[in-house]
């Protein structure tokens, strides 16, 4: 059994996606971040960054104690390899799944989110950060545009790579993108969507780059400006 510690976000969708895929047992623990539940003791004891998602896999591969894990391209990773399912058996395929999922980690994921951030959830509009961070998105979309190009899937067959990146383009529209101007992209993107474990774990869930949100102070506070302390 994966307990899982999910809100829906991107990278909460990711892990969620993959242990839907992969029809594995999990249990999800629900972490209410606007009310400031990622900074519990308890749930930093598994997740010292305080984000989401956080797995505990009570029964990791080397037989031992229950293994708990964060950052969701580390918790992919786990669990393909623990699995074997959801990655190439070959080396090169490895590496090359792997490298893919660190670009999602290092550059699709936070540059989305910073525009995503920028034009949606900004108390006041920044002109230049948002024309920044839409302009390097759109770059970054770009790039797997060309991947897709000759490939049904970022690295042969359906991957923790697709996987890892598919969440970060559901909210294309509050990125400011336009999959129209991406055939390749887009295709991909509608493949992955109609799959049966992506229909199920978005039912029901809110884009949460759909619309502007007015947050009190306090929650604002919540959400965006957690200290180093």
């Amino acid at each position: 059994m994966i307990d899982l510690y999910f809100a829906a976000t991107p990278n909460g969708l990711k892990a969620r996606l993959f242990l839907e895929e992969a029809q594995l047992p999990y249990r999800i623990v629900a972490v209410r971040l606007s009310q400031g539940e990622q900074f519990r003791p308890d749930y930093l004891a598994i997740s010292p960054n305080s984000r989401i998602p956080a797995i505990v896999d009570d029964a990791p591969a080397d037989g031992g104690a229950p293994l708990a894990l964060f950052e969701s391209g580390a918790i992919l990773w786990h669990l393909a390899h623990k699995t074997g399912r959801l990655l190439p058996a070959g080396e090169r395929g490895r590496a090359e799944v792997l490298q893919w999922l660190f670009w999602q980690m290092s550059a699709l994921g936070p540059m989305a989110g910073q525009i995503g951030h920028f034009n949606v959830f900004a108390p006041e509009p920044i002109p230049y950060a948002i024309e920044r961070y839409a302009r390097e998105t759109r770059r970054l979309y770009g790039v797997l545009d060309r991947r897709l190009a000759d490939r049904e899937y970022i690295v042969g067959e359906f991957s923790i790579a697709d996987i890892a990146c598919y969440p970060w383009i559901v909210p294309h529209r509050g990125h400011g993108q336009n999959l129209d101007e991406f055939a390749h992209l887009r295709r991909w993107f509608q493949a992955i969507g109609a799959r049966p474990a992506t229909q199920r774990i978005y039912a029901g869930v809110d884009d949460v780059y759909a619309r502007p949100r007015t947050y009190s102070e306090e929650k604002r506070r919540v959400l965006f400006g957690a200290a180093a302390a």
